[in-house]
């Protein structure tokens, strides 16, 4: 493994996976050594138009014992390479090629055999389709960071109408963008160039997203629909979510303490869908990427998260 572009303490390798009708593919690892092991690992997937950049979250983890993993899927950050679509798939379970591979590195290569599955946003979502039906024993937890269980908006969105268009369309074109107006609101609010506290690489997160496809969108909404018919994920599941949402499209307060991307409420509705021992926790205050939140927000949900691995994951003594 090489130096990752975080810094020398981060480790990062780029594995191939079958090429698509774009031609070849890659996934990203990125790693985090504790400086006191306990033998645990985490391994986190980031959200849409996103990739890992969160050194405060994987530092978090270290402190504990934990090593810290983060997979940059394929057509995402350190994996999207020039001849892609960004952050398109037809099918979240392309995605589960390089989760399984990154699998084998943590609990085969490494050994690791008490691992924390951990997902923001779409990764919420991919990453319970995937705990679901792999049903590892190794996996010991899932932790959700404002996890993508529905479709926000008008509930013109969510009708039999407009899934049977999405099939119809995403059949036969696929690629097609779907028109939408993007304010810019949600990255200016997250980075530091822009009214924000983060720093990362625009070129990987755009302050302005990524376009939809109709295919792409066509498999999330599948994807909603075997969380909404029920998932049985084994271990204790942790969904968090912002106190409240807000749609607005102009810089305010509300930017930096409302869920901005996500309706909370859809979050909180379907939490128990996932399993059957979901614990379902608002942060007052937090954005839409909880750990991005203000620091003393993601104090507040550092503190949840610590207390809820202390009750029902970390094993005694």
């Amino acid at each position: 493994m090489q130096a990752d572009v975080l810094g020398p303490d981060y480790r990062v390798e780029t594995f191939s996976l079958p090429p698509d009708s774009e031609g070849p593919v890659v996934a990203t690892l990125v790693k985090l050594e504790p400086a006191s092991p306990n033998g645990r690992a985490v391994l986190h997937v980031h959200g849409f138009a996103d990739y890992f950049f969160h050194t405060e979250y994987a530092q978090w983890w270290a402190d504990r014992g934990y090593t810290f993993y983060a997979l940059d899927l394929r057509k995402y950050g350190r994996s999207l390479r020039p001849h892609q679509t960004p952050n398109y798939v037809a099918d979240l379970h392309e995605y589960f090629g390089e989760i399984d591979l990154s699998w084998w590195r943590i609990t085969e290569r490494d050994g690791h055999r008490d691992v924390v599955v951990s997902g923001h946003s779409t990764g919420g979502l991919t990453m319970s389709l995937w705990a679901d039906e792999r049903r590892h024993p190794e996996v010991t937890a899932v932790v959700l960071n404002s996890p993508w269980f529905d479709m926000q908006g008008a509930a013109w969105l969510r009708s039999p109408a407009t899934r049977v268009a999405l099939e119809r369309i995403g059949s036969s074109r696929p690629l097609q963008e779907i028109p939408r107006r993007i304010s810019g609101v949600y990255g200016r609010s997250l980075h530091h160039l822009h009214g924000g506290e983060w720093d990362y690489d625009l070129d990987w997160k755009p302050l302005e997203s990524r376009p939809i496809h109709v295919g792409w969108l066509r498999a999330i909404r599948r994807g909603h629909a075997r969380l909404h018919a029920g998932l049985s994920i084994p271990c204790p599941v942790l969904v968090l979510s912002s106190a409240r949402s807000f749609f607005g499209d102009v810089d305010g307060e509300e930017t930096f303490t409302h869920d901005i991307v996500l309706d909370v409420e859809q979050i909180r509705r379907w939490a128990s869908s996932v399993g059957t021992h979901v614990t379902s926790i608002a942060v007052e205050g937090a954005m839409h990427d909880i750990v991005l939140s203000r620091p003393a927000v993601r104090a507040t949900a550092y503190d949840v998260l610590g207390r809820w691995l202390d009750a029902w994951v970390t094993p005694a003594g």
